[in-house]
């Protein structure tokens, strides 16, 4: 079975200029990683990934591989990718919920609110393994920030999914809640059924950084900015023929709560 989002259908009237930055120094990074050939990109991971047991201290790196501290590596290791879909999936979630973020929160407080978020996930995944010696890289923790935050912002929004299940392909309008709720339930269920080292994955950082989103977002939101918006559309509607969405709710009443 392969389920992708595809697009939302929250509007962003501003150019997501924070967002767009972000997708091209992880895909210019990664171009950067593939040129230094497959030995290359494993020394640049472990120069520049984030390895538990050396920012606490436990392990050491060689002098030649000692490229930054190892704090820093908290940093610079959201910007690696191990793989083409490791970068492909996590741009594309970047794209379709970053951007609507991007909107509420307006550039400058989304672009520390995406650190902030990112730097949490990682020491999460790092507190949970302390002693793993294999680096952790991507920007996964951070992106799982935005995914927390989009669910306490637009729960009602709506997102087309391609789903394809053997012969069964179909485009699907799929709530925020649901979607993003079930996301956080596999994740959750991943980092609980297998040892943070056995996983391949570091999920405690997807667990961790979706949770500091959710509520980092009360804060980091622009003042006068609504939560929980209203639904735009139609859930599971979608006008096949034109790839657009379905009907259109009307628009909701002049709400002033921050609730809205």
């Amino acid at each position: 079975m392969l389920a992708l989002p595809l697009y939302d259908d929250t509007p962003s009237p501003r150019p997501p200029v924070v967002t767009i930055a972000v997708i091209f120094a992880c895909s210019a990074i990664f171009l950067w990683q593939l040129g230094q050939g497959e030995r290359g990109a494993e020394r640049v991971a472990l120069e520049y990934g984030l390895i538990p047991s050396v920012l606490f201290g436990a392990a050491e790196l060689p002098p030649s591989l000692d490229r930054v501290p190892a704090w820093a590596t908290l940093v610079t290791s959201m910007f690696l990718h191990g793989g083409w879909l490791h970068l492909i999936g996590n741009m594309i979630y970047l794209w379709i919920f970053g951007k609507s973020v991007e909107s509420t929160l307006g550039p400058m407080r989304f672009a520390i609110f995406y650190l902030v978020t990112g730097l949490g996930a990682a020491l999460v995944q790092a507190l949970v393994d302390p002693a793993a010696e294999v680096p952790v890289i991507g920007a996964s923790g951070a992106i799982a920030g935005i995914l927390g935050a989009y669910l306490v912002l637009y729960p009602r929004g709506n997102v087309v999914v391609f789903i394809w299940i053997f012969v069964f392909v179909r485009l699907v309008s799929v709530p925020a809640v649901i979607l993003l709720g079930l996301w956080f339930l596999l994740q959750l269920v991943g980092a609980l059924s297998a040892p943070a080292s056995d996983s391949g994955v570091a999920v405690w950082a997807h667990v961790g950084g979706f949770v500091m989103g959710a509520v980092l977002v009360v804060f980091f939101r622009r003042p006068g900015t609504g939560m929980f918006g209203p639904a735009r559309t139609n859930p599971f509607a979608m006008d096949r023929a034109a790839g657009r969405f379905g009907a259109r709710l009307p628009p909701p009443r002049d709400q002033r709560g921050p609730w809205e």
